[in-house]
């Protein structure tokens, strides 16, 4: 019978080979714990930020649960500046970065259901929808760190990766936390480049949380206004790049995202 050190490196060695750039565990009481979960209703205009159409009910920092679930495996695939098609969505089909990140899932449960009969569960992406905070998740595996400008950054690729995350009905042994801080020190490169001044001025304190952790790490990052580029991003398609047709012929265009904060920063470059 594989002890539980054993099938945890076992499933860090299966998801390299499925083609994660990193892979990380972490168990699911320490996520509960997480800034993220306890912030996310807190925080202004936190509900007008997610998907448009939800399939649950779910507020900001709710999270579907499952009862069985014991320890969470995250994986991430880089993704370089000199890959944007990685991120870009056409009409509803999910970006090519988005896809192999759920092959990589979808096939590590096979194996893990079939070889190891362990049960797991594929989360969303959105919280809303179900999912849980991948960069809270990421940080607890030990796969880096909350940088200032609130993404994850990795040692290995800065904050330039994409994640995805699974739960399963076994106790894992952790990979992390690390301590990692490139950004203690750091000039602030990527404060300074948000189109809309998403880091430009302190919107809640530790008092107003409640807790020490907050977004931004001193609570000057602004969802919604991260959001409005985003959108913004969104409505000014390039209409003559690298355009795909769906399976009716209909013609689809790149719908692409603001990633200034991402190449701003010099980790892992």
């Amino acid at each position: 019978m594989t002890n539980r050190g054993q099938l945890s490196s076992s499933i860090l060695n299966k998801a390299k080979e499925l083609g994660a750039d990193l892979v990380g565990i972490t168990s699911v009481e320490a996520l509960r714990g997480c800034p993220s979960f306890s912030a996310a209703s807190k925080i202004p205009d936190a509900e007008k930020v997610g998907p448009k159409e939800r399939k649950l009910d779910l507020g900001p920092g709710q999270v579907a649960w499952s009862e069985a679930g014991k320890s969470v495996i995250i994986v991430a695939v880089s993704h370089p500046e000199e890959k944007p098609e990685l991120d870009w969505w056409y009409a509803k089909y999910s970006p090519s970065g988005n896809q192999q990140l759920i092959r990589i899932i979808k096939e590590l449960i096979v194996w893990l259901e079939n070889e190891h009969h362990v049960k797991t569960y594929h989360m969303p992406y959105y919280t809303e929808d179900g999912g849980i905070f991948l960069k809270d998740v990421a940080v607890m595996a030990g796969l880096g760190c909350i940088g200032r400008n609130n993404l994850f950054v990795s040692p290995e690729y800065g904050p330039r990766v994409r994640l995805r995350a699974m739960i399963c009905d076994v106790e894992l042994t952790s990979t992390g936390p690390i301590a990692f801080d490139p950004c203690s020190g750091c000039q602030g490169y990527c404060l300074n480049k948000c189109p809309k001044e998403a880091f430009d001025k302190i919107i809640y304190t530790k008092e107003d949380l409640g807790q020490e952790t907050l977004p931004g790490r001193i609570g000057n990052y602004s969802r919604s206004k991260c959001h409005d580029q985003m959108n913004l991003e969104r409505n000014s398609e390039e209409k003559n790049e690298r355009v795909l047709y769906s399976p009716s012929g209909e013609m689809l265009h790149p719908v692409k995202h603001c990633r200034i904060c991402e190449f701003s920063c010099p980790i892992g470059k």
